[in-house]
């Protein structure tokens, strides 16, 4: 348990150990004069999991003795729980309530019903302890800028189920270019996302491969050994971005491994950001790292109610891992499908200025997500992506 707060700790104020070591995690006021400040626990930690208080919390001054010089800054809202209760996902033990396909989404949490995801509230604690403990503030920036795409297909035409359909649909010339040529296909945009991604000079650019073979909602599938699969690895690769492991509707398995290169798996994301606990763990045992997965499928914004990457705490077994959570903020299609938040181009780029500008204001990592199969005429995305980069660069 020690080990967690003091990472809590540590993490709230960006790193600095040393001054993590001044805040006291004690309801025991006789523990209190040893510290600069102390966060009063809410005696739940390690215990039993109940939502958190959200209220702002209050700095008051507290002395044995009410002289100045023995002063202690004390927090009664208990930030360390709070924090736990974020990062390790815990609300979804006591929550059962899922979608059709077993996700948690942003209508059920806390956050939703709240209209809390806009607030990133661990990074506004952090803010309320680095000021308390007379520490600079971090700058206005992005530590890190990660430029995210998921290959859920390379192509619509260019496997038997896709180009029946687009015949059946009466989409017969595209097929054919298609076929002719697989830059014409309207799902191959990896060079124009490439082209776009290199206007943020210091992002990461991230594509997110499938390796398992295609069954159910992994559909439209496509195989990494073909030879179009090929062709674009060694595309992403002479443009030396980053290649991500893309697991399974179903879950990652030990078959996706054995199939795939191992610097891959380092880092992940699940398909149709379907990654419940249970799978984190899993994503452990495979060797994973990194994981680029935490967002709601149905709303924008902070999940983890943080801009910064941060580890996963297993809630359950109440263990720090060594797995890396990088919070997503928006997707694609959270932004424009129906089914989710149905924004305008307008609306959709007004919000992404409104995520961006929190992530920079609190140094925190950027982390996007744009699909190369939802860039064509039906969408406005094609038009949104450059905006959005914009935003970052400007």
């Amino acid at each position: 348990m020690e080990e967690i707060i003091n990472y809590i700790k540590t993490w709230l104020l960006y790193g600095n150990a040393d001054a993590a070591q001044q805040i006291g995690y004690s309801a025991d006021e006789r523990e209190w004069p040893k510290y600069k400040l102390v966060i009063v626990p809410n005696g739940h930690l390690g215990k039993d999991i109940v939502l958190p208080d959200l209220s702002a919390p209050l700095l008051e001054s507290w002395s044995p003795d009410d002289t100045p010089d023995s002063m202690t800054y004390v927090i009664r809202t208990d930030l360390i729980y709070n924090a736990f209760f974020f990062i390790s996902r815990a609300e979804e033990l006591i929550n059962d309530k899922r979608d059709e396909h077993g996700r948690f989404l942003a209508a059920y949490s806390i956050l939703g019903k709240r209209n809390r995801l806009m607030m990133p509230v661990l990074d506004e604690y952090a803010r309320l302890l680095i000021k308390a403990m007379g520490l600079e503030l971090p700058h206005a920036g992005f530590a890190h800028i990660y430029l995210t795409h998921d290959i859920d297909t390379i192509a619509h035409y260019r496997h038997l189920r896709g180009a029946l359909g687009g015949i059946w649909r009466g989409e017969w010339r595209q097929v054919l270019a298609s076929w002719r040529d697989i830059h014409n296909d309207p799902a191959y945009t990896f060079p124009w996302l490439i082209e776009q991604d290199r206007k943020v000079p210091l992002a990461e650019s991230i594509f997110f491969v499938k390796h398992s073979y295609g069954k159910g909602y992994d559909y439209p599938q496509y195989n990494h050994h073909s030879p179009d699969a090929h062709r674009l690895r060694k595309f992403l690769e002479w443009n030396r971005v980053t290649i991500g492991w893309h697991s399974s509707y179903y879950g990652p398995s030990s078959i996706e491994r054995r199939t795939s290169r191992t610097n891959e798996l380092a880092i992940h994301r699940s398909h149709y950001l379907n990654c419940p606990i249970s799978t984190m763990r899993q994503l452990i045992s495979l060797g994973v790292t990194d994981d680029f997965t935490m967002g709601f499928a149905d709303r924008a914004g902070f999940r983890l109610q943080t801009t910064r990457s941060v580890l996963w705490i297993d809630p359950e077994k109440m263990q720090l891992t060594e797995l890396v959570l990088h919070p997503l903020i928006a997707m694609d299609v959270t932004l424009s499908n129906k089914n989710y938040m149905d924004l305008t181009e307008d609306e959709a780029s007004y919000l992404c200025q409104q995520l961006i500008d929190k992530v920079r204001m609190h140094n925190g990592d950027l982390c996007l997500l744009w699909h190369n199969s939802n860039l064509g005429t039906d969408t406005y995305h094609r038009a949104l992506y450059p905006q959005v980069l914009d935003m970052i660069t400007r």
